[in-house]
């Protein structure tokens, strides 16, 4: 694999961890070496294994259902999201994935720290009240 091939697979690592964080892309003016873009995209993945209330979105979780849920009752994934909930949080993702049941746990997590900085708890009423965060 060239130089710059591997340059592409970490620029593009970089910006899938940034979308996910819901960050600003690095955008480059100029061609970057590989080693700028594996560095970034390594520590972006190390940052997003640990969302601000990963404690949080795994107590909710224990009381919703398995993070790859789809039981039928308009609600997806792990922290039972509703559609209108992820097109409004997460329409890239929803896009190129499909719905919450198909998304990887961090990147539901992630999605609900955009919610939470909005509405705090609120769309999780019963289950964050169990876990004491209402």
């Amino acid at each position: 694999m060239t130089d710059a091939a591997i340059g592409t697979r970490y620029r593009a690592e970089t910006w899938r961890w940034q979308k996910v964080m819901g960050k600003p892309l690095t955008v480059a003016h100029r061609a970057l070496p590989a080693g700028f873009w594996r560095s970034l995209a390594l520590a972006l993945r190390r940052e997003a294994a640990y969302p601000p209330h990963k404690r949080q979105w795994l107590c909710i979780h224990r009381y919703e259902a398995s993070w790859h849920a789809h039981t039928g009752n308009g609600y997806y994934g792990g922290l039972q999201m509703d559609l209108e909930f992820q097109r409004f949080y997460a329409a890239w993702l929803l896009r190129e994935k499909g719905t919450a049941d198909h998304w990887t746990p961090i990147e539901q997590m992630w999605v609900a720290e955009r919610a939470e900085r909005v509405s705090g708890f609120w769309p999780w009423p019963n289950t964050a009240r169990i876990c004491g965060l209402l």
